[in-house]
């Protein structure tokens, strides 16, 4: 069976929030749909490995912020490839309270959902959500897709996605072109390869945004 092509089916990349009792969390979600307009209402898909997932539950409310293509891509990398268990991922997080769920900034707008509905697969939970608040942040560019974060940003999914596939662990790493005598750094957050000269101190990693710091040699 080529799973491959899933790739192909279209999915947005989103910032799944809630609160953890009152501090809010997050993570990085690219399967959710709207189900129906009136009322209106949508379901997200989960990992049950998610922090998130049982802040979810607990809270009873969840929102999702669509990010652009030309959203920070250091929230891909907060929210996609760190546990919301042990990382406040909104610290310097310019984001928003609305109807008491964390909204982020620099995306192209919100939707805040009350849970009303939710099933259990193998490996993940479906919140079916009615919508209570969404708007527009004007001035970002183009809602970012599932297919432009893999082949423009070269970035791979975190293993809790939907859309994961166990051969992208064997995959060359994103942005890696092997050439001999060249030092390689792996960014610890995402994958990322970078290959070249000592990496400078102001370097970002193009996939997640972190810095030089998160990088190691190998």
């Amino acid at each position: 069976m080529n799973t491959s092509v899933f790739r192909d089916m279209s999915y947005g990349v989103y910032v799944v929030s809630t609160m953890d009792g009152e501090r809010p969390t997050g993570c990085i979600a690219n399967s959710i749909m709207q189900i129906t307009s009136s009322p209106a209402t949508v379901a997200v898909s989960i990992n049950h490995d998610n922090y998130t997932n049982g802040c979810i539950r607990n809270a009873g409310m969840f929102a999702f912020s669509i990010l652009a293509e030309n959203s920070d891509s250091g929230l891909i990398g907060r929210f996609g490839f760190q546990s919301g268990k042990d990382t406040d991922k909104f610290q310097d997080v310019d984001y928003e309270m609305a109807q008491g769920m964390p909204v982020v900034k620099n995306t192209c707008g919100y939707v805040v959902c009350k849970t009303v509905n939710q099933m259990e697969t193998k490996t993940h939970t479906v919140f079916l959500g009615e919508v209570v608040e969404a708007d527009i942040y004007e001035g970002m560019g183009d809602a970012m897709t599932y297919a432009y974060y893999h082949k423009v940003v070269k970035g791979k999914s975190p293993k809790n996605a939907p859309t994961y596939l166990p051969e992208e662990a064997g995959e060359e790493a994103p942005g890696a072109e092997v050439v001999k005598g060249k030092e390689k750094y792996v960014c610890q957050v995402c994958g990322y390869i970078h290959e070249g000269g000592p990496l400078p101190e102001d370097f970002r990693c193009p996939v997640c945004g972190v810095g030089a710091d998160k990088f190691n040699k190998v």
